[in-house]
């Protein structure tokens, strides 16, 4: 089997790495739309990315400059393939024990499930040429995954509203709802997503994905029962980190005066 983390020529989604960090660029013009061959090669790459002990942080982001990815590529719903691979629809959103950081660096219009798979990572950063919309409730559609997510991440109403209008949303308004950490010039977002994924990627990997499993198996328990699991150490993560060699890392570095050196064990 080739290796997910390598793309050739033609390849609707282009890999490279660099210094612990993946990039994906999804490219599939003209409005790099999703369909199930290209969601399953989305997902292997980022169970790849997620078993890869090298690789710390990911970036995925579009192709071109006016779309980010327009969602569910419709021409191939008639085809009857909906095997959408690993991790659900664009690879990430029902991807397992995904416990590294992903930025979305949203370069033009997020579009449907293009916004879900913008939805599907940890922080988002915008071009500010980028567009947000739920256009499914037009066609009598579920957005199944940003119903699920919204109204988790935004107040009530606003999720709503996005979610039964369609309407489009600009930068500048998911950046002030909380959706989009930064809008910058898109000439620079690479390069900002570069430096955030740097960043990140110079980070404790242990705590990371210690965050990551806390929030996401917590989510549904009392305050006392999550604080009662985190205590106990009852998640592989907190666990791994409570008895790692970064632990006594951290203390140490700030006893000695100088930075930390993570190893991620």
């Amino acid at each position: 089997m080739s290796n997910p983390l390598h793309s050739v020529l033609g390849d609707p989604v282009q890999v490279s790495q660099a210094d612990h960090v993946l990039e994906v660029v999804l490219d599939r013009p003209k409005a790099n739309a999703i369909d199930a061959p290209t969601s399953r090669r989305l997902g292997d790459i980022f169970q790849a990315f997620r078993d890869d002990s090298d690789l710390r942080v990911a970036i995925v982001t579009g192709g071109g400059e006016k779309f980010f990815c327009a969602g569910w590529d419709l021409k191939s719903a008639s085809t009857g393939d909906d095997d959408f691979g690993v991790g659900g629809f664009a690879g990430l959103q029902e991807l397992p024990k995904l416990n590294k950081p992903v930025i979305a660096a949203v370069n033009g219009i997020a579009f449907g499930g293009g916004f879900e798979l913008a939805l599907s990572a940890d922080l988002i950063l915008a071009a500010d040429t980028a567009k947000f919309a739920l256009p499914e409730i037009r066609a009598g559609v579920l957005a199944d995954a940003a119903t699920i997510k919204l109204p988790r991440r935004v107040p009530y109403h606003f999720a709503m509203d996005l979610l039964m209008t369609g309407r489009w949303m600009e930068p500048e308004e998911a950046q002030r709802m909380g959706i989009v950490k930064d809008v910058v010039p898109g000439a620079e977002l690479m390069d900002h997503a570069r430096e955030l994924a740097k960043l990140l990627a110079n980070g404790p990997p242990l705590v990371f994905a210690a965050i990551k499993e806390v929030v996401r198996e917590t989510a549904q328990m009392s305050v006392q029962t999550a604080f009662d699991t985190c205590n106990h150490r009852r998640l592989p993560t907190v666990a791994t980190l409570y008895t790692s060699e970064d632990m006594r890392e951290g203390p140490l570095a700030f006893a000695e005066k100088r930075d930390p050196v993570w190893k991620g064990k």
